[in-house]
């Protein structure tokens, strides 16, 4: 059965909402495998990260499915101590672009110096055309905001410095 771009960015955001750590599509003439929280070097296939964070190589259309559900041993975390700081930073959760407001023109998310609580966005990273919000994980106020509006970021890159309450 055929699957359009769309079905697999569905497939995709599916996935990132789950504790699956690895999926793999396969036919004739068509492989996918989604692997969360593994860097890739050097790879026959051509990798994209998508969403939170997911490695896919893409061949072409056809399916069947098989998925292995494993513990990502904590990979998930986008929120971790900054060295010699008593600050928290925030980790970009893919690579994508990194954008302060939610549309040109408007008010960005947060400012240096804001009081931010958990769950709140603090910023929007596009990937493949699709904008996904960044919310944080803890409350605190936003001591620095590392990457500049509309510049490409890389999984685990360090967004945003926090100081916790």
């Amino acid at each position: 059965m055929p699957l359009d771009f769309n079905e697999i960015r569905q497939l995709l955001a599916t996935i990132a909402q789950t504790d699956i750590s690895e999926v793999n599509l396969k036919s004739e003439n068509f492989e996918l495998t989604v692997r969360k929280g593994v860097q890739f070097v050097n790879q026959a296939v051509p990798q994209v990260t998508t969403l939170p964070p997911a490695n896919v190589g893409v061949s072409s259309p056809d399916v069947s499915l098989s998925a292995s559900d494993a513990s990502n041993g904590g990979q998930g975390n986008a929120v971790a101590p900054a060295k010699d700081s008593k600050f928290v930073e925030i980790y970009s959760p893919m690579v994508g672009t990194f954008y302060r407001a939610p549309a040109p023109g408007e008010s960005a998310f947060v400012e240096v110096g804001d009081r931010i609580r958990k769950s709140d966005t603090v910023c929007i990273i596009e990937a493949m055309k699709l904008m996904n919000e960044i919310e944080a994980e803890l409350s605190g106020q936003v001591m620095e905001i590392l990457v500049e509006n509309g510049s490409s970021v890389e999984y685990g890159q360090a967004l945003m410095r926090i100081n916790p309450d």
